[in-house]
């Protein structure tokens, strides 16, 4: 049986993110929110991205364990990655040069994160206003970016993926394509300008890069919200899905991933589901539903699924991201919806997630531009980042 982490009581209802001021909000109120969003309803609030990034703030430090004492804690929060100085050492000369020029501390910050990808302790964030993917490279304390010049440079980078070789697989949602580059940021090439892709947003990679599942999230006008299959080569291979509401369709689905068994976990955004499917794409189960309680949604953006397949979705309405097991069992939430973004695990647009090998936890947060990090309690807190785990 699955241990069974955090969740609502027998006796009375919790909310996904266990505090008492969780909005409350009746299927028709979350339908018609979703269905704003999808239209770009959030362009208002998104125009605050730009503003300058609160500095840190005083915290309860009972806030850094979740769920929070008397509990058993399963998660401590690690750090905040705000910026190319969340991993380089400043020298004298940087210390001095941000003295001159009034620089910020956080060096090349991040106009707006959406999407998320770590391996082995290098953490990509892709940036839709910068138009780059940055790296933060932790075993090597050094930061770079990708995709800024030649025939790789990106207009849009959305949703993100990792092959076990290190290749990187970017969607360029603007573009209508997939770029591919090496783990050092050179370009390799592109697949699917054919395809035809409405609003591509996501693509999950198996590990040996032989197959790449590209998530296109449509249109309010359109049918083609579906997962594109394409081969190594770029050639198509299958379509799964189209718009509907029915087992194997999607109604503006946003973010995908594979588990570790092949299996294709697609965020079905508009209808307030996690959709499983075979490597075939052959639908298998779903879990998930429109409401204000531990195991609902109500705007699901970003998923990802760990080695043990722990399923994580954040959910940019509520400020927080759930854990569920294989199954789709609720086990516990983490954060708060707060625009006080200095304080760890505050939330008000979270969207890419991710999973390293060493089992840290990586949350980007489009309106405080930060990426959030968690460690489980069975990691070491002087665990270096990103060493695999024995």
């Amino acid at each position: 049986m699955t241990e069974r982490l955090c969740g609502p009581s027998k006796d009375r209802p919790s909310s996904p993110a266990g505090h008492p001021g969780f909005p409350a909000m009746g299927r028709r109120e979350l339908l018609k929110a979703a269905d704003g969003l999808a239209a770009g309803g959030l362009a208002a609030a998104l125009a605050g991205c730009a503003a300058p990034a609160p500095e840190p703030e005083p915290f309860d430090p009972t806030s850094l364990v979740y769920p929070p004492p008397p509990e058993i804690p399963r998660f401590y929060y690690d750090r905040t990655i705000w910026g190319s100085t969340s991993v380089t050492e400043e020298s004298s000369t940087d210390r001095f040069k941000r003295f001159a020029t009034g620089q910020s501390e956080r060096g090349t910050g991040m106009a707006k994160p959406f999407g998320v990808a770590a391996q082995d302790g290098r953490v990509f964030v892709s940036d839709t206003v910068s138009r780059r993917v940055h790296v933060f490279d932790f075993p090597s304390k050094r930061y770079y970016d990708i995709g800024t010049k030649g025939v790789g440079r990106m207009t849009k980078p959305m949703g993100m993926a990792l092959d076990q070789s290190g290749k990187l697989y970017v969607v360029d949602n603007t573009a209508r394509r997939v770029l591919i580059y090496d783990l050092e940021g050179g370009y390799i090439n592109s697949i699917g300008h054919d395809a035809g892709f409405e609003r591509a947003t996501a693509v999950a990679v198996t590990p040996d890069g032989d197959r790449i599942y590209v998530l296109d999230t449509g249109g309010v006008q359109n049918s083609n919200h579906q997962v594109l299959l394409f081969n190594a080569s770029g050639r198509l291979l299958k379509t799964i899905g189209t718009r509907g509401e029915g087992d194997g369709e999607f109604n503006l689905p946003l973010d995908c991933a594979l588990g570790p068994d092949g299996r294709l976990y697609v965020l079905d955004t508009g209808n307030f589901r996690v959709q499983v499917f075979d490597p075939e794409g052959n639908f298998l189960s779903t879990f998930g539903g429109a409401g204000r309680f531990a195991g609902d949604f109500s705007h699901p953006k970003g998923i990802a699924i760990d080695a043990e397949n722990k399923i994580y979705v954040t959910d940019t309405a509520f400020g927080i991201f759930q854990i569920f097991d294989g199954e789709g069992q609720i086990l516990m939430s983490i954060g708060d919806r707060s625009e006080a973004g200095a304080t760890p695990a505050s939330f008000l647009l979270p969207s890419g997630i991710a999973v390293d090998f060493d089992s840290r936890i990586y949350v980007a947060d489009q309106f405080h531009r930060k990426v959030e990090v968690f460690r489980p309690a069975a990691v070491p807190e002087d665990w270096p980042v990103g060493q695999r785990l024995v």
